[in-house]
Order: C-alpha cells, then sequence, then structure tokens
C-alpha cells in the first residue's frame, strides 16, 4: 500500500494552489523584482562568457510558438528557455536576494515563470483561449519567492556542503507546474522528484574550484524544475514518501536523518522582506562592507602607499562564504571574495562588473590592498543577521596608516537594498534598470518599457507575450 503523500509536499502544494495573495505590498515589490531582473539579464548580453551558453542546443533550431528569451531572437521549448533566461539573470550577481540560514536569489526562478508563461500564453492564443496575464506572473512570483525563502530560513544546505539552487528548483517545479495547467496532485508528484533528484554541491562557489558553473547553476535548477513538471503533466508517476521514506528518502540520505523545517506560515512575507542589489554587483554578504569602502575613498584616495592595515569587522555568514585569501583566479572567484571586493572600492571610488575581469584585476594595487586587511568577526552583527525582525547585514571598517593615524571606523547595518532603505533604493533602482537597458535599447523603448513598470494597473492586465514582445 503506497504512503500519503508527505507533509512537506501537501504544504507547498495546498499553497500554491490554495492561498491568495492580497497584499498590495507584494505585488508593489513583486514588479520592481521583475523589473530589476530583466534589467541584470540585458545587461549580462554584454559578456560573451554568458552568450556563448545561450541559444539551441543544434545551431538554427527554433521552436514556432515557443519560448523567448529576452534581449534575443531565440525562440526555444519552455525547458531550454528557462536555463537561457536563468542564466542571464543570474550572470553578474546583481539580481535580488534572500539571507538566512540559507543564501539565495529568489529571482532565479524567473526563468521557468517567464519561459512557461509565455509559451503557455502562445499556445493558449493559438487554441483561441486566453493569455496568462502579467497578474498570473507576479503571483507565480510572489509563491516562488516564499517558497525557496522560507525553506531558507532555517535550513541551511551550505553547512552540508550542498547549493542553495535546490531551492530554486523546488520553488519553480511548484509553480511551473500550475502555470502549465497542473493540479495539486500534479504538483505533489513533480516536487517528489525535484526532491528526488541529486542536489548540486557547493564546490563551484569555493576556492580551489571556484568557477563560472555559478552563474549558471540557477538556469540550471530552473530549467530542471520545468523539465520535472513537463514529465508528470504527461502522465509520470511522483514518489509520494520521497523525503520520508526510511534508508532511501530525502531526509535520511541528504539530511542526515532531520526534516525540512517550516518556522513560519506560506504567505508574501519573503517578497516583501526582499533585498536588492541596487549599487554594484557585489556578493550580498559585502554589500555594506563596499558601501564602507565607497565612503572611506575620498579619504584615502592619495594615502594607498601609507596603508598599514585594513580591518575588516564582519558576521559569521560572510566569513565562512566570502573571506578569501591567496590567488582569484577567475571573475567567479573574485566576485565572492570579500577582500578583493572592498579593495576595487577602494582603489575607484565603485564597484562594476568589469573590475572583476582580468584586464582590471592586473592592478597591483589591488592585491596590495588585500594583503593589508584583517578580517573579523562581531558576534553581534552575526545574531542580527538572522534576527528575522532585523535580518541586518552589517559591515564595518577602519584604516590604520604608517604614521600612526587612522580613519573613523565606518559601520554600516542595513544595505541599500533593504527594507529598512525602500525609500532611498528604489529611486536607484528604477535608475539601474534604465542604465542596463540602455546597452541594448533605445532611450525611446527604455522609456517606455519604464512607463509600463510605473502603471500597476496596466502592467499586470498585460498579456505575458506581449510583454516579452517589448524585451525581444
Amino acid at each position: 500500500m503506497r504512503h500519503a503523500p508527505d507533509k512537506e509536499l501537501t504544504l507547498l502544494a495546498d499553497y500554491v494552489v490554495n492561498t491568495p495573495i492580497k497584499n498590495t505590498l507584494a505585488y508593489e515589490t513583486a514588479r520592481y523584482c521583475l523589473m530589476d531582473a530583466i534589467g541584470c539579464a540585458i545587461l549580462a548580453l554584454q559578456y560573451p562568457a554568458c552568450t556563448k551558453l545561450l541559444g539551441p542546443i543544434i545551431a538554427g533550431t527554433m521552436v514556432p510558438h515557443g519560448s523567448r528569451v529576452l534581449g534575443t531572437t531565440y525562440e526555444l521549448d519552455p525547458i531550454l528557455a528557462a536555463f537561457n533566461i536563468g542564466t542571464l539573470i543570474r550572470w553578474l550577481d546583481f539580481n535580488d536576494t534572500w539571507l538566512a540560514a540559507e543564501w539565495g536569489h529568489p529571482s532565479d526562478n524567473l526563468g521557468a515563470i517567464l519561459a512557461v508563461a509565455d509559451y503557455v500564453s502562445r499556445k493558449n492564443i493559438l487554441e483561441k483561449k486566453p493569455p496568462l496575464t502579467m497578474h498570473d506572473v507576479l503571483t507565480a512570483m510572489i509563491k516562488a519567492y516564499e517558497i525557496q525563502g522560507v525553506l531558507a530560513l532555517e535550513n541551511g544546505f551550505n553547512r552540508i556542503g550542498l547549493d542553495h539552487v535546490a531551492f530554486v528548483k523546488i520553488a519553480s517545479t511548484a509553480v511551473a507546474t500550475q502555470l502549465l495547467g497542473g493540479q495539486r496532485d500534479d504538483i505533489i508528484n513533480a516536487l517528489s522528484h525535484a526532491f528526488i533528484d541529486g542536489q548540486s554541491l557547493r564546490t563551484y562557489r569555493h576556492a580551489p574550484n571556484t568557477g563560472s558553473r555559478k552563474s549558471w547553476a540557477a538556469g540550471d535548477a530552473t530549467s530542471r524544475a520545468v523539465r520535472l513538471a513537463w514529465l508528470v503533466l504527461k502522465g509520470e508517476m511522483g514518489y509520494p514518501s520521497a523525503l520520508s521514506v526510511k534508508t532511501w528518502g530525502f531526509n535520511d540520505v541528504t539530511l542526515r536523518g532531520q526534516s525540512l523545517r517550516f518556522p513560519r506560515e506560506l504567505s508574501s512575507y519573503v517578497m516583501e522582506n526582499i533585498l536588492f542589489k541596487i549599487a554594484f554587483p557585489a556578493e550580498f554578504h559585502a554589500q555594506t562592507a563596499v558601501e564602507c569602502a565607497l565612503q572611506l575613498h575620498p579619504l584615502i584616495k592619495n594615502r594607498f602607499d601609507h596603508i598599514k592595515k585594513i580591518v575588516l569587522t564582519t558576521h559569521e555568514s560572510a566569513i565562512r562564504i566570502i573571506n578569501k585569501t591567496g590567488v582569484l583566479h577567475n571573475p567567479a572567484d573574485r566576485d565572492h571574495c570579500l577582500q578583493y571586493m572592498v579593495a576595487a572600492a577602494l582603489l575607484m571610488g565603485d564597484l562594476k562588473a568589469d573590475y572583476y575581469e582580468e584586464d582590471f584585476a592586473k592592478n597591483p594595487r589591488i592585491d596590495f590592498l588585500r594583503e593589508k586587511m584583517c578580517v573579523e568577526e562581531n558576534t553581534q552583527y552575526s545574531k542580527d543577521y538572522l534576527d528575522p525582525d532585523k535580518r541586518s547585514i552589517a559591515n564595518a571598517m577602519q584604516i590604520y596608516f604608517d604614521d600612526g593615524s587612522c580613519t573613523d571606523n565606518i559601520e554600516i547595518h542595513y544595505p541599500l537594498g533593504h527594507k529598512r532603505r525602500r525609500n532611498e533604493g528604489i529611486p536607484l533602482l528604477i535608475k539601474k534598470f534604465k542604465d542596463n537597458m540602455l546597452t541594448r535599447f533605445s532611450v525611446e523603448k527604455t522609456e517606455a518599457l519604464v512607463a509600463i513598470f510605473n502603471n500597476h494597473n496596466k502592467l499586470e492586465n498585460l498579456p505575458i507575450n506581449q510583454f516579452i514582445e517589448k524585451l525581444i
């Protein structure tokens, strides 16, 4: 006799199918998240290391009425399109972020959401059915963000060596199955496959193996989610005790006998509290450290040769994942190095994606400054990082000179993209979007897109296929 579905599977499926989203702040924030993610994707088209991975498996292949890839002429099946879109959004480490026991980037799920929604809408139109609207997209975003983010609150896969994109795959599987027309039982079955899948190791995010896979891993996860949803909707069976069955289940094999924790009811908490990367593409644990460096730059820009020591005070998670010394081998290594990001910002007075590339990294002052840095933990910062009422990402910096003088200790608890700094951040987020879009599109087209995003009712009622057409 088969087991009743595991409670985790039913909880997630019931949330996707039965929980209405009524919070206006969640929809408003989702609109900004979508805007920001699209801008990040368009900017990534400037980088050949990214664009070489895009397009069909066999050159020249086009899927009629398939899913379109932002900023390109590619028209692909939704599984491959999800990889393309997800990879573009994630490539520069500039999209939104969620930090807790586990980390991640909930807009990674847009690879699946946009690809599936565009395909379904175009198919519906051919069949004389109504297309999906951007309201459907925003709702799917809120629910995917919530699943990924709530799972991340107390389930730290990083501590067992697994990558956070497992949560992207789970969240994308749930919402993609629904967007494709799946019902509650279909979502349960598809989710069982997402848990049964092997989960990625984190080794490509850490020395000595840090590499570019971390920039397409989320695209891979969101594409796999669409594949699993597709299989189930073709009639493939599910596995109801995929988590709980002894010896062979996810809990015993992956979590070492533990169970997933759901510390709060699923609603729209994650979307309402999402973190934006606004000013610069820096791994989020370093955002406030870079802000400190930008404040210090004008004070020390003529005194680099007299620096004796740079003290960086940070939180435990930053020390664990981005505290690096020694040789950095590639851009992926550099954009996850606290000391490198701070050194570049101190040197230049800003931080751009280009600063992670080989030509810039050859500047000898980068390693000179890195060698002067001492990284220390402030235990209160670590506590506030995990406090659900604070969710701070604090860093501080003080620079000492060989004449015995020093700067003030610059301390910043909440980065520009934090909910506590929304009023300050949103105008700059819109500017970021414009700047990113202008790398590909005209001023007129960019301003027309901004106008759509600024008109919430117009955006929500727009068919998704028409929205995608504006981004080609």
